[in-house]
């Protein structure tokens, strides 16, 4: 029976890869992976041997035609990311769209994905939030944060290390002084960090410290 997989993988410590992901990328009939040289390492970890498709944002219009074909010939696909669950920020959306279109099961295994533990860890209200992926680079970047700035309920993004202390300039333009914000960086990994605090708090403490990893950065609701 065709069927797509969904297979999210650690995003830091290996530790957290499941049991059923590791049958699953054992027993499909192929694995579609972002980058296959990070998937291979993965593979050597946990004793996988199967057949690699590079399948990334580069490349996903091109090839998801190819993929939904050998799927409807009654194959069996694993997706993954490099780290986390595909599509939330990383390529798979396009392929799980075709799939439920052509009629092709898709299933996803529950699994990491680095917004959910930075919600937690932030101590705001989770039983509502937005969640905005990756704030664009430039086009349309002043608008997106102005619509944050009035937001109501918490707000989950994620940053580049390269953009993170622009980005809380631009919070400090926008936000009231008092507007409390949560980022959590390198989440599982040996140097977790989760720093609270004012838009000039946590600038203070990124300018003084080194930044590395992605950021997730949670935002307090406006208050009402």
């Amino acid at each position: 029976m065709s069927k797509l997989i969904v297979v999210p993988t650690p995003i830091g410590n290996l530790e957290d890869m499941t049991f059923r992901a590791i049958r699953i990328l054992k027993e499909a009939d192929a694995v579609l992976a972002e980058d296959t040289r990070t998937t291979v390492k993965l593979f050597q970890k946990f004793e996988i041997e199967n057949k690699l498709i590079s399948h990334h944002l580069n490349n996903e219009h091109k090839t998801v035609d190819r993929i939904v074909n050998e799927l409807e010939s009654g194959l069996t696909y694993a997706l993954v990311s490099d780290a986390g669950t595909p599509a939330i920020s990383d390529p798979g959306f396009l392929l799980v769209r075709e799939c439920v279109r052509k009629g092709i099961e898709v299933e996803c295994l529950p699994g990491p994905t680095a917004f959910v533990p930075a919600l937690v860890n932030s101590g705001f209200p989770c039983e509502k939030f937005v969640y905005e992926g990756f704030l664009p680079t430039k086009k349309g970047r002043q608008t997106r944060i102005m619509q944050i700035a009035e937001e109501q309920r918490t707000v989950v993004l994620y940053e580049s290390p390269h953009r993170i202390l622009k980005a809380l300039k631009q919070f400090q333009e926008h936000f009231e002084a008092d507007r409390q914000i949560s980022i959590s960086r390198e989440i599982s990994k040996k140097f977790e960090e989760t720093v609270r605090g004012t838009t000039a708090e946590l600038l203070h403490h990124f300018t003084n410290n080194p930044i590395k990893g992605e950021f997730v950065v949670v935002v307090e609701g406006k208050a009402k």
